[in-house]
């Protein structure tokens, strides 16, 4: 590998001149830039500067459209090109708008693919949403010179961010899949961006180019993984998102190492997070299940005092680890929560003196977790963060509050029938 200069990539990613989609693609990204910075995901600095300079067009050249409704079966996606000029209009708006990417089919090599339809399976590679993206490459606070890896290489928009900023000869990209890190470096290099893309176990880190300054890791895991954090340099900083199957209630892990290789650790409740890398266990509410919970008959009952909002969301993460295997209906009124694996629900409805109807059925009790979790909660302070607390038999437990009112729970591979070990 070697080292290509700031101003080498600079020329790389310079649009060619009287390159009018170019032009086109400097406008979107530009917009796009923008309303990450007006909505408070991204702030100015260099994390905006390079994703300003990083052409999507060129280290996304082909993505996924899906033509199906949600729940179609089978779906249908379209490929699109950047090289045939038909699709540029289209794909310059799934590039920036926000939204994440899918850019590689059922396991496929992301180069010398066909444009066009593909039916069936499903999307195995993504590129994160972007409001998500620049809030977590903002806290690593990258600066030049620091040695970053970046644990999940996906579309490879981090591990450019990270060269741009950092400069690429320290910077390694590790992802499990070789068709993927394949396509990644070859895009990557295109921009003039070398940085040291392997295929590998990314939770088992880099050790051949450790310590790390900065690690990101751009999949859920159940638990944080071992390797990287024993990799970290003193003064490092390691996010990762850490959550159970299900999407509804993720965690940011953030782990630092002071100067004398002290390990300090908290687990945020985060509006979003990364999902589980593809082959893990990932919950959803099926079209169907969904009407059943919005409209289905239930056994209902009054007087409840209503649950903690949204917000609370350290509420809902610990709920989500004390009692696994549940998912909410987000945009559906009010409070709907189901859980795949028994067909249970229940659906909560406000009334106007304050207190709210719950309506329930099957055999687990949701109510009943959802308000014993809320007390807890509530005993410890309702905290928004926990303690995260790495035991030398090798688990980890996050908590919050102390004595009795301690609220805490080790971090498995939480599956819903499995058997919850909660102290």
């Amino acid at each position: 590998m070697f080292e290509t200069t700031p101003h080498a990539a600079a020329e790389a990613m310079a649009p060619t001149p009287g390159a009018t989609w170019d032009a086109e693609a400097s406008k979107a990204r530009a917009a796009m830039v923008a309303r990450l910075v007006e909505s408070g995901d991204l702030s100015p600095g260099p994390v905006a500067d390079a994703l300003l300079m990083l052409p999507r067009q060129r280290l996304m050249p082909q993505a996924y459209v899906r033509r199906s409704a949600p729940d179609e079966t089978p779906p249908r996606w379209d490929l699109l090109d950047w090289s045939h000029p038909e699709h540029r209009p289209e794909l310059l708006g799934v590039l920036h708008s926000g939204d994440g990417v899918a850019v590689q089919h059922d396991g496929e090599p992301l180069l010398n693919r066909r444009a066009g339809g593909r039916s069936g399976g499903a999307m195995t590679a993504m590129s994160s949403v972007m409001g998500m993206t620049a809030r977590l490459l903002d806290e690593l606070d990258l600066r030049p010179g620091q040695r970053v890896l970046d644990v999940g290489t996906g579309a490879g928009v981090t591990c450019a961010v990270a060269c741009l900023v950092a400069g690429d000869a320290d910077v390694v990209s590790i992802d499990c899949d070789d068709r993927v890190t394949e396509g990644a470096a070859a895009h990557l290099a295109a921009l003039g961006l070398r940085p040291t893309v392997v295929t590998g176990d990314g939770e088992r880190g880099r050790p051949e180019r450790a310590p790390y300054d900065r690690v990101l890791v751009s999949f859920a895991v159940p638990r944080v993984p071992v390797a990287p954090v024993e990799q970290l340099a003193p003064q490092g900083v390691l996010l990762a998102t850490v959550g159970t199957s299900s999407p509804s209630w993720p965690g940011l892990a953030v782990i630092t190492k002071t100067d004398a290789g002290v390990v300090q650790a908290e687990l945020r409740a985060a509006e979003s997070g990364h999902r589980a890398g593809w082959g893990r266990d990932r919950l959803s509410l099926s079209a169907a299940f969904r009407e059943q919970i919005s409209a289905g008959g239930g056994v209902a009952t009054r007087g409840h005092r209503p649950p903690p909002e949204a917000e609370a969301r350290g509420m809902w993460l610990a709920l989500d680890h004390l009692h696994p295997g549940l998912v909410r209906a987000f945009g559906a009124p009010g409070l709907q929560i189901g859980s795949p694996a028994c067909g249970s629900w229940v659906r909560v409805s406000l009334e106007g003196d304050g207190t709210c109807t719950v309506t329930s059925s099957g055999p687990r009790a949701i109510w009943e977790e959802i308000e014993e979790t809320a007390a807890r909660w509530q005993a410890a302070g309702e905290p928004a963060l926990y303690r995260l607390e790495f035991a030398s038999d090798g688990t980890q437990w996050a908590s919050a509050g102390h004595g009795g009112n301690r609220l805490s729970w080790q971090l498995t591979d939480h599956r819903p029938d499995r058997t919850r070990d909660a102290r």
